[in-house]
């Protein structure tokens, strides 16, 4: 089994077939989308391939170390020109075929007028060991 991170981007990715924001779609919509997410997770949970995941809130800053007894440096809250991540779910699936599977299947959630979004979601594979560093 391997894990996989799959990011469902609200800016910053290429634009979704139903590309209307999440803002302007009907209570009722918005309520779609999310039974679909958790009925999605649920199903997942069944097979044992769902770990983990989240919605995430809009407001965020970039965070860096900017030296011994100096407070942190922060670039934000963000700008609407930078990518937004909307939220993220680990799975731990077969291989990396049955990953982009179900990232497929996680795109097709319903969004604006009850259409699938076909929204382009990134799929990442966790780190299971340190790269060879070669001359």
């Amino acid at each position: 089994m391997a894990k996989y991170l799959l990011l469902k981007h609200y800016r910053g990715a290429p634009s979704a077939v139903n590309d209307v924001p999440m803002d302007k779609w009907a209570p009722e919509e918005i309520t779609a989308h999310i039974k679909y997410m958790n009925d999605f997770a649920a199903r997942l949970e069944k097979t044992g391939e769902f770990v983990d995941g989240q919605a995430l809130a809009p407001e965020g800053e970039w965070v860096r170390y900017d030296g011994e007894g100096r407070p942190p440096v922060t670039d934000g809250p963000f700008a609407e020109t930078k990518d937004l991540i909307a939220g993220w779910m680990i799975i731990d699936v077969d291989s990396r075929d049955r990953a982009v599977e179900l990232a497929g299947e996680l795109s097709a959630a319903p969004g604006a007028g009850g259409k699938p979004i076909h929204e382009w979601l990134e799929v990442r594979p966790f780190l299971t060991e340190m790269p060879t560093i070669t001359e």
